[in-house]
């Protein structure tokens, strides 16, 4: 154990609202030692990103710690005056927020803000704050930092965006640093850029850093220490390979359970009922009791104290406590015994028969698709160039089966989905649609169709009307389309909707705002199976969601294709969904496809070196993969103009003279199996 740097004890945060005190967190104990990383694990709504604000003292205006001690190195953060908290944010504690877009001001200049953090806490001014600054943004891996660092945040991409996040919580090279969730919203190879330059400057400050998330493979990477925090408390701590040995909450082993991989291929993922308790609540017992397969009376009675289990590994449970009704060697068996795949309900759900008309027969065939949009600068907003986000796509997706459309964020996979579905005006190429060709109709001929393909977007509660009840934003497609022959046959039509779904028919009157992301995304999915489509496109529908909530939404989409023969497109970054999920992978960059095959072709024999890049960047929780991770260098060049030859080269660890020259010809390894490099010319 590192000497502690931070301790906090019995710390708890409250919150008055209209619908009474929220016990955001409630009597939350734990330590860091320096140059340790201490991960926070747990859904959303447990208390995490709370517990961090707490730290920091930048609690909303409704939010008081009512009890407990922070104490930085010796230092009671809760005792002293605001005016001297100033002093320690920033420069004794640093944070990296979760949505850097969010987080970072659109009219100012990232090289403004970063020289603001070192105006605030050094003696650094002018010129010499400036060039500290650029400093900054190269030690942070931004290239070309003395240009970008006079760009504003909209010019970067994410990944870049965090990079100047963690630039500016690490300017005055703090003590400790807050991360909070700072790779949700990243594709896999920006995130493990992220993550390897969070250990370089870790290495090099020996700073402590409290990594908030609920992602288990960034935990299994970075962390010397885990707490898993449910509703509020944390239920476990353990050392990182204690916990991934042998997690002993029931909660934490369902969050294990519920990981999507591709041996449960076929399965139904374990889902954790319900949901997070609300913490209005006074508790009398465990909190987790509603949602536990292994409760028992006493866990709703009483509430559970720490049990130590090994040296450094403790579990608040009543299945680990002594003395109580015959020290619960009963209920501990049945747990231990209880396999970790799914229960009996879920598998009957996935274990109907698919009706499929003819699985080798493609509904949507793409050829050559080009989706580009003008550049206009000056008065005249004369066109100077384009942008060409999708560059000569061709895909084929069988009735019935799923084709997963990976790749980092602006290779354009949501322009694709968008233009397949004519959302979005397409420059040229072929769409074929069962039989007809979507690229040729009018919007007046495409308006009857669109019945047959339906979208599910990536953020529920912004493709969601605020403004509209549930029945009303399932039932206005339905009117358009001329699906049912009136408003009763429709409402009985929603209703079974929202049951297919897994939502109560009660919720139908109640507003988006009332419901969880998971929810939310329920309620998107009927929205778009109310007019009976056959081919779904779904962008990223899960990557905003918890592991437990991900199971759900995975589980449902799989039990509809089975049950209605649906088609996805499926668009995602998320390499352990692909392996779940799809039947096909396509690989895009920069607007092209670059490798295309089954999915067990892809990740397990992968051609293309962006491929393998990509797939050796995804966390993962097993120990001794002895797997090679490849570094990409830079970030995604611009589709405004595009590198020549191989779109790949400048960041490729394997280019050749002929990859600069001309764009590689595709190459055939099995008759589902191909890729675009001149490895194979």
């Amino acid at each position: 154990m590192r000497a502690p740097l931070l301790e906090i004890d019995r710390l708890s945060t409250w919150l008055n609202t209209a619908g009474g005190v929220v016990r955001a967190v409630d009597g939350l104990s734990l330590s860091i030692g320096r140059g340790e990383t201490f991960a926070l694990l747990g859904e959303s709504g447990c208390g995490k990103s709370m517990t961090a604000l707490s730290i920091m003292r930048l609690l909303p205006e409704s939010g008081n710690i009512v009890g407990g001690s922070i104490r930085l190195d010796g230092l009671d953060l809760l005792a002293i005056s605001e005016r001297e908290m100033c002093s320690v944010r920033g420069k004794r504690i640093g944070m990296i927020f979760q949505e850097p877009m969010l987080s970072l001001n659109p009219v100012m200049t990232v090289g403004e803000q970063v020289a603001e953090a070192l105006l605030r806490q050094t003696t650094l001014r002018g010129k010499a704050a400036a060039k500290h600054g650029i400093a900054l943004l190269e030690a942070v891996g931004i290239p070309d930092a003395g240009r970008r660092s006079g760009e504003y945040p909209f010019q970067l991409s994410g990944g870049m965006m965090q990079r100047v996040m963690i630039a500016m919580a690490m300017a005055c090279d703090p003590d400790l640093l807050i991360a909070d969730e700072p790779t949700t919203a990243l594709d896999v190879t920006i995130q493990a850029q992220v993550l390897e330059l969070l250990r370089e400057l870790q290495s090099r400050t020996h700073m402590a850093v409290l990594l908030i998330t609920h992602d288990l493979g960034v935990v299994a990477e970075m962390a010397h220490r885990v707490a898993v925090m449910y509703a509020g408390e944390v239920v476990e701590k353990a050392e990182r390979e204690r916990f991934f040995d042998n997690p002993a909450h029931p909660y934490s082993r369902k969050l294990f359970a519920s990981l999507p991989t591709r041996n449960k291929r076929g399965q139904a993922l374990t889902t954790i009922k319900g949901n997070v308790p609300p913490l209005t609540l006074e508790f009398s017992g465990c909190r987790f009791a509603e949602r536990c397969d292994s409760v028992w009376d006493y866990c709703f009675n009483h509430i559970p104290q720490w049990n130590e289990l090994t040296t450094g590994h403790e579990v608040r449970c009543h299945l680990y406590g002594t003395g109580i009704r015959g020290t619960g060697r009963e209920a501990k068996r049945k747990f231990n015994s209880r396999p970790d795949n799914i229960a009996s309900s879920d598998q009957s759900r996935l274990d109907t028969q698919s009706s499929i008309p003819n699985p080798f027969s493609s509904i949507l065939t793409v050829e050559n698709l080009r989706v580009y949009f003008p550049v206009r600068k000056g008065l005249l907003k004369r066109t100077v160039g384009l942008v060409k986000a999708v560059d000569g796509v061709s895909i084929s997706i069988p009735f019935g089966r799923t084709l997963a459309l990976v790749g980092e964020s602006g290779c354009g996979k949501t322009t694709v989905g968008k233009g397949i579905l004519r959302l979005i005006p397409v420059t040229s190429g072929y769409i074929r649609f069962q039989k007809m060709d979507l690229s040729e109709l009018k919007p007046a001929e495409l308006r009857p169709l669109r019945r047959e393909f339906q979208i599910i977007f990536q953020d529920p509660y912004g493709s969601l009307n605020p403004r509209m009840r549930v029945v009303e934003i399932i039932e206005e497609g339905m009117a358009a389309l001329g699906i049912g022959t009136g408003p009763a046959e429709r409402m009985g039509r929603i209703d079974s909707l929202l049951t297919e779904v897994g939502l109560s028919t009660t919720i139908k009157y109640r507003y988006p705002h009332e419901f969880s992301g998971g929810q939310r995304q329920r309620i998107a999915i009927a929205r778009a199976l109310s007019v009976n489509p056959k081919l779904i496109v779904c962008d990223e529908p899960t990557s905003a969601l918890d592991v437990s909530m991900q199971a759900q939404i995975l589980n449902l989409l799989k039990e509809l294709q089975d049950k209605h023969g649906l088609s996805f497109l499926f668009i995602t970054h998320n390499i352990s969904v692909v392996e779940f999920l799809a039947h096909e992978v396509a690989v895009m960059y920069l607007g092209r496809i670059v490798e295309l095959g089954t999915v067990d072709e892809i990740l397990g024999n992968s051609r293309h070196p962006y491929t393998q890049a990509l797939l050796s960047a995804v966390p993962v929780i097993e120990k001794d993969t002895k797997r090679k991770v490849i570094r990409l260098q830079g970030d995604l060049p611009s589709p405004v103009n595009p590198p020549a030859g191989c779109h790949f080269h400048p960041r490729c660890p394997q280019a050749r003279p002929q990859c600069r020259e001309s764009y590689p010809a595709q190459s055939l390894f099995s008759a589902t199996h191909s890729a675009y490099c001149h490895l194979y010319d």
